[in-house]
């Protein structure tokens, strides 16, 4: 079993199974198809919490490179595969960066506008792990 913490910020997100993907860096073991998941938020800190009672479980695991576009805010690739405009729009969706209910189609600025902040211009390399309730 695999755990992985998400900052405060997207904890509800996760916990109601709106955020059902995270992006990490490159480790020496990540989740595996088929393998449960131990969702929190805030670990090694005393507001520490596990976000879904019941573990989901890990469905997907692609590499992916993120990178600052010179004709968009947001350039996404998924083994290799270049996202265009609507797909990054999705995934950006996805990763939590929604903002909502209702679509705004900001979603890819406020990955990207998080991304510059938190990781600077340089691009990304690492992996996107997918996951999904148990039945």
């Amino acid at each position: 079993m695999v755990a992985y913490s998400f900052a405060p910020m997207f904890a509800e997100a996760v916990a109601s199974l709106a955020k059902r993907q995270t992006v990490r860096a490159f480790r020496k073991r990540h989740a595996r198809p088929g393998e449960a998941l131990q969702l929190y938020t805030s670990m090694r800190t005393r507001s520490c919490r596990k976000l879904l009672a019941v573990d989901p479980v890990c469905v997907d695991l692609r590499h992916i490179l993120i990178a600052h576009g010179a004709l968009q805010p947001l350039f996404i690739s998924i083994e290799g595969r270049d996202l265009d405009r609507d797909e990054i729009e999705a995934f950006a969706i996805a990763d939590g960066f929604g903002g909502g209910a209702e679509p705004d189609g900001l979603a890819a600025d406020r990955m990207a506008d998080f991304w510059l902040r938190h990781h600077g211009a340089e691009s990304f390399g690492g992996v996107v792990i997918r996951w999904e309730p148990r039945a």
